[in-house]
């Protein structure tokens, strides 16, 4: 099963990571990462990179595509090469699939018209802008497309794809191996539980 997971610059790297080190436990599976051109690719602030190894160029297909998001990903709504790309990839592919701000470049290559579909919650406006229903869910699947909220969400898409790729026990069994127990020291994942004072350190800029 090969799995590819484009970059960019300026992407959110557990957007990328979680699914990754939720999918590669799939019996087969082989992860590539893409970029413009191989080699690194840095994330937000600069900090951090991965490597990709192959040109979209060079990829001309796949079974699972994981497209993540980030800032990054708003500047790309109008780039033909990735767009063209995605939508090469959907034509062929089993499953294709975004975290965060990478629905947006699903919608922006035209994959999420009339479909329900979720992003990060500040984003919202801009997925529906490309024709497509925006629910506040962690994960929705539309048929083969599926779309996982903000960052974190990616973890749950991944296993709930694997569930549906290998079974419900398969999807356990790696929920175990990563130990993805989630116990939140505060109820603020999401606009609707969060503080007022912590909405406001965000709109300022942590």
């Amino acid at each position: 099963m090969r799995i590819v997971i484009p970059l960019f610059d300026r992407f959110t790297p557990l957007d990328a990571v979680g699914p990754y080190e939720v999918l590669r436990f799939l019996p087969d599976a082989e992860i590539v990462f893409a970029a413009a051109r191989p080699g690194p690719v840095r994330d937000v602030p600069a900090w951090l990179a991965l490597t990709a190894d192959a040109a979209f160029a060079e990829v001309g297909s796949c079974d699972v595509l994981v497209v993540p998001g980030g800032p990054g990903a708003r500047g790309l709504l109008d780039d033909d090469e990735l767009l063209g790309w995605i939508r090469r990839m959907h034509e062929t592919s089993t499953w294709t699939t975004s975290v965060c701000t990478g629905s947006l470049l699903l919608g922006a290559a035209g994959l999420l018209a009339g479909l329900s579909a979720t992003t990060h919650w500040g984003a919202a406006d801009v997925l529906e802008s490309f024709g497509a229903v925006y629910t506040a869910e962690r994960v929705v699947f539309q048929g083969k497309l599926v779309t996982a909220a903000g960052v974190s969400s990616g973890i749950d898409m991944a296993l709930a794809l694997v569930a549906r790729v290998a079974g419900q026990t398969t999807a356990e069994a790696i929920q175990l191996a990563i130990e993805y127990d989630p116990q939140p020291p505060y109820d603020a994942g999401s606009p609707a539980k969060a503080p007022q004072a912590a909405k406001d350190l965000l709109a300022r800029g942590l």
